[in-house]
């Protein structure tokens, strides 16, 4: 005979609750630090509206009342602008805003600890981000579990790896993928355009078509840098050369006007820079303003945020890709972490940073191989920050 819910016997339940405020109580939140780190990068990183030497990173600790520490970091692009936040923002609102409503805060309360932020400081996403990606790594590490399991537990151990070509010499990027590709590293690219004039990325576009094995998928990512007019011109030459998929080609702000391209375009739009939180996702998404999205904790705030915003992307449809903004390993496994959770991952994910930083910032970083990123297997992000390269290119005030 079964035993009615309501007549068991109740020690479970007082044990767990014990359990639980053990684990509040393991957890708070002593302290937190902020660092400025601009590590180098192999070669130049051009975008549309700016282009980049040095990589820059706020680098998170969250010390908890047992000791242990977790690490986290927001990355930015050359300042603000890719986004609103910049390392020197990020670091002012951690200090004054963000640590002080964390402070004795169980680190194992993630989405209050989201909520408590929120209250602290409007947007701010990456700061966010990096807080809360230190906590995860700080709690999987106190229960000794990888980050994923916190977060319902990975679906896959490996994602499709996409190497980003960005510096604009056409003769440099070919060799640059012949090279990802001998390494077994990368055989998918991504094209960064809108930096030159559209003749002249369609022209560099082509040289590396001719370059490449036949079938090598290549995206195109403009960074928002054409009008809809350009669009329509260009798109069929794009198309003449077999790309695979067009990112974020319009401002962000131009939603309607994402969405009329993406009803005539014969290759498939992903949705960036225009879609950061749910209502964003909820509109272009909606609109059929893209039928991809890119996902990123940087704009988002969050691995649970993340995980809302894929959800509202695959109930309206759309398909999901994993996006980076030049992570280092400590980073990019925060991402991995939570991609490897989502139910599909589509277009697999762009997570090279590590491989274009002079030294990554991590000393048992991401492995790539057989053409794929693999998900860290330790306790918490389940890699290691170097204290000698932190220390190195750290920001000296």
């Amino acid at each position: 005979m079964n035993t009615p819910f309501s007549a068991m016997p109740t020690k479970t339940r007082i044990s767990d609750d014990a359990a639980t405020m053990d684990l509040a109580q393991a957890t708070a939140i002593r302290s937190v630090s902020a660092r400025i780190i601009e590590a180098p990068t192999r070669r130049k990183h051009k975008l549309s509206n700016t282009s980049l030497s040095h990589q820059g990173y706020i680098f998170v600790e969250v010390v908890l009342e047992n000791g242990v520490v977790g690490f986290g970091e927001g990355s930015t692009l050359g300042g603000p602008r890719w986004a609103e936040e910049s390392v020197e923002a990020m670091k002012a609102n951690i200090d004054t805003y963000l640590a002080p409503a964390l402070i004795g805060h169980p680190a194992c309360f993630l989405e209050a600890a989201a909520t408590k932020m929120a209250q602290a400081a409007k947007r701010n996403y990456t700061a966010k981000s990096a807080l809360d990606m230190a906590m995860l790594d700080a709690v999987g590490k106190t229960l000794n579990v990888p980050a994923h399991v916190l977060l319902g537990g990975a679906q896959r151990a490996s994602f499709s790896a996409i190497w980003a070509l960005a510096s604009g010499d056409a003769g440099q990027e070919v060799e640059e993928a012949k090279g990802m590709i001998e390494k077994g590293w990368f055989n998918r690219f991504k094209i960064k355009l809108g930096f030159a004039d559209p003749l002249t990325d369609l022209a560099r576009l082509a040289a590396l078509k001719a370059a490449l094995p036949e079938g090598t998928d290549m995206i195109a990512d403009v960074n928002q840098g054409w009008s809809e007019a350009d669009f329509i011109r260009y798109v069929p030459h794009l198309v003449d050369l077999g790309v695979s998929l067009i990112e974020q080609p319009l401002p962000a702000a131009q939603m309607p006007a994402m969405a009329r391209i993406a009803a005539r375009s014969p290759i498939p739009i992903m949705l960036d820079e225009g879609v950061s939180t749910l209502g964003e996702a909820m509109d272009g998404c909606g609109a059929g303003a893209g039928s991809v999205l890119s996902l990123k904790l940087c704009k988002h705030g969050g691995v649970h945020q993340l995980k809302r915003v894929a959800g509202i992307a695959q109930a309206a449809g759309v398909q999901l890709y994993g996006g980076c903004l030049l992570e280092s390993s400590l980073g990019a496994a925060g991402h991995l972490h939570a991609f490897a959770t989502l139910p599909n991952l589509d277009w697999g994910t762009e997570h090279f940073g590590p491989k274009i930083l002079v030294e990554d910032l991590c000393s048992d970083g991401l492995r790539y191989e057989n053409f794929e990123v693999h998900l860290p297997t330790g306790p918490g992000l389940g890699v290691t920050p170097d204290p000698d390269r932190i220390n190195r290119y750290a920001r000296k005030d």
